[in-house]
């Protein structure tokens, strides 16, 4: 009798451990030792095995080393294309989040996934600084993979595609941004680029409403989230050329 507990306890916590979804402290490992070459290899091999490609650390591990490559200067063609793949594994990590976790993954790893998407937002708003709204427009889709507040990401891509004379796609991404933007009751949720991605795309198709005579509706969209940067002065400088 003695010996038939003992091999139901073992059955029992054995099934327990399989049952728990692995740590990946082996990719803990790799990144805190700076091995972002190694942490790539061996993430990826998690994600392409059935057992554990559905899992979501592997992602954001391999997201994180693909972004400290991006940044190390290395002319390694195996990561000419580090900073994109970074954002469409980070990308593929939150879509399973939100399916089987319900984000609650990604939450443990916000400081880097808030960076990620600052460093992301720094692009965009060159390139659209530098006139180069198309090449924005590429920058701004990879954005929307990577945030669960695209309703910054709406107006703004909207605001390319009129640049870009294709006003068609600009209205309906307009659409798509004021149904948000009518939903919308806090931006609590919003990382610093979400906010800061938010008022561009604000303010960017405001412009564009206007150079294009649409003032009456230039200044309804800006009133419109105005209470979310009434203690922003570059917003009310901004407002005040757009509206004034």
């Amino acid at each position: 009798m003695k010996n038939i507990f003992v091999l139901i306890s073992f059955v029992f916590l054995t099934t327990l451990v399989n049952a728990q979804p692995p740590k990946y402290s082996d990719l803990q490992i790799l990144y805190a030792d700076a091995n972002y070459e190694k942490l790539a290899k061996v993430a990826a091999n998690y994600t392409e095995k059935d057992k554990t490609k559905k899992d979501v650390l592997p992602y954001i591990w391999l997201s994180k080393g693909l972004y400290k490559i991006s940044l190390s200067g290395t002319t390694d063609p195996r990561f000419k294309n580090a900073y994109k793949d970074a954002i469409k594994y980070l990308s593929k990590g939150m879509k399973y989040d939100l399916k089987y976790n319900e984000g609650a993954t990604i939450e443990e790893h916000r400081e880097f996934v808030d960076k990620f998407q600052l460093s992301l937002f720094e692009i965009i708003d060159n390139e659209m600084s530098g006139g180069s709204s198309k090449r924005a427009g590429s920058w701004i889709i990879k954005y929307q993979k990577i945030t669960t507040n695209p309703v910054g990401a709406k107006y703004l891509l909207g605001a390319t595609k009129y640049m870009n004379q294709d006003k068609s796609t600009a209205r309906t991404l307009w659409k798509e941004g004021k149904t948000m933007l009518d939903a919308l009751t806090s931006v609590d949720s919003f990382s610093e680029a979400d906010l800061k991605l938010f008022k561009i795309g604000l303010l960017y198709t405001a412009q564009t409403l206007k150079d294009t005579r649409q003032i009456d509706k230039a200044r309804a969209l800006l009133n419109s989230a105005a209470q979310w940067f009434e203690n922003d002065d570059d917003w009310k400088e901004r407002y005040d050329e757009i509206v004034n």
